[in-house]
């Protein structure tokens, strides 16, 4: 699970800062805010790879795709990338948990397997 999670989680990172670039051209805001809210994104995005399996990371990281979305009513595009985003983190999840559940099955039968005392 953590692999897959993290790669999503560095697109991420990735389309927060090309949001960000999209964002600048907004005269409604600063240059300080927009780089300051999409820094903090952008640093939750690289934090959360290492905090996966930690308890609350894929909690934290629901709370990153739900920020995405969000940020669509300052660049609309982010709607669908928010969407899009929350659908592969989804993926990340629930295809990586059952990944993670053959391999621990694959440990066991070969342990079970393996000649005691040798």
């Amino acid at each position: 699970m953590r692999t897959l999670c993290a790669s999503t989680l560095i697109g991420e990172f990735f389309v927060i800062g090309f949001a960000g670039l999209v964002a600048m051209k907004s005269d409604d805001l600063s240059s300080a805010t927009v780089w300051t809210v999409c820094g903090i994104g952008m640093l939750l995005s690289v934090l959360l790879c290492g905090m996966i399996t930690r308890p609350g990371g894929i909690q934290l990281g629901w709370a990153l795709q739900v920020a995405l979305v969000v940020s669509g009513f300052v660049v609309p595009m982010m709607f669908i990338l928010g969407l899009v985003f929350g659908g592969l983190w989804w993926a990340s999840v629930h295809y990586g948990r059952k990944i993670d559940e053959v391999k621990a099955r694959w440990a066991a039968q070969e342990a079970a397997q393996a000649p005691v005392g040798g």
